[in-house]
């Protein structure tokens, strides 16, 4: 049994699919299905089940990816430790959501001073980077809204307060908590805040429109497309310049934190100890706060 067998034993596991594996691992498929059958045969057990939509761990499948991710796990720190100096190098990858405003600033920084660090960063929402971060497909994320999870370790970059934005058209607030919902994909924190205050307000069949960027988002409800819940931090210089409003909702929805995750039980290299070093040398940046809303939204 070769260790390049159970990395492709374990794509396979987690992609359900020869194919995204071959494709994740830059092989051909037939080399994959090889690999695979070989190790049933050193084991001396079938591993997965085959079917038209891909293939599924059996109850022997599953017990070896728990083996296997100990072993991998084990191997890659190792080798992490060693290869471990005073000064970063390797590789980073890191994910975050649209809205870090903190994020240039940090990424600069660590990129100044660690500039042998290859820094990769993906976007999405909270809970499609807590995923990633479990299955240790992502070194660390920028998250909101994150409860404790006990085998994630966070580090809170920053608490602020999310806003409900608007055109600069003056309408009743009945007609405004009516509006489309310019959201994110669901697992975004502020989107759940965002439905969940207005089912609390009696609103239960909103229409919502789904974006992938934080610029889309606020161009469209620039233009009156509809109504959205981000951070103050992003829109205040809109707001500013009139082409929105910002709405206060209550603390319950409102108050937020950003946080930096990482998988407890991960080996802290000193490339991901300097990135948290970085990260809480921001900590005490503070923002001009949000300028006075147009007008504010009771509750009852």
């Amino acid at each position: 049994m070769e260790i390049k067998d159970l990395r492709i034993f374990q794509s396979v596991a987690y992609h359900s699919s020869i194919s995204k594996a071959a494709n994740e691992l830059n092989f051909v498929q037939s080399h994959i299905t090889a690999r695979i059958k070989l190790l049933e045969s050193d084991l001396q057990t079938q591993l997965f089940h085959r079917h038209s939509r891909g293939t599924t761990l059996n109850s022997e499948g599953k017990r070896l990816l728990t083996y296997s991710e100990k072993i991998l796990r084990m191997i890659d720190e190792m080798v992490k430790a060693i290869q471990d100096s005073d000064n970063p190098s390797g590789t980073l990858d890191i994910g975050t959501v649209e809205t870090v405003i903190k994020l240039p600033l940090i990424l600069s920084s660590y990129h100044k001073n660690y500039p042998n660090v290859d820094l990769s960063l993906i976007t999405g929402v909270t809970t499609e980077l807590i995923d990633k971060i479990m299955k240790r497909k992502l070194d660390g994320a920028f998250v909101t809204g994150f409860d404790k999870h006990p085998d994630i370790e966070q580090v809170e970059v920053f608490k602020e307060k999310l806003v409900l934005i608007s055109d600069s058209e003056e309408i009743p607030f009945d007609t405004l908590k009516n509006k489309p919902l310019l959201v994110f994909n669901t697992g975004c924190s502020y989107r759940f805040r965002l439905e969940n205050w207005l089912r609390a307000e009696g609103v239960f069949h909103a229409k919502v429109m789904e974006f992938g960027t934080l610029e889309t988002i606020l161009g469209s409800v620039i233009s009156g497309l509809g109504i959205s819940l981000v951070p103050q931090s992003t829109v205040t210089h809109l707001e500013m310049e009139g082409t929105i409003q910002c709405h206060t909702i209550p603390e319950k929805y409102s108050n937020i934190s950003t946080v930096f995750i990482r998988r407890a039980d991960s080996y802290l290299t000193n490339t991901m100890g300097k990135f948290i070093e970085t990260i809480e040398s921001f900590t005490d940046v503070v923002y001009p706060p949000l300028s006075k809303p147009v007008f504010n939204v009771n509750i009852k």
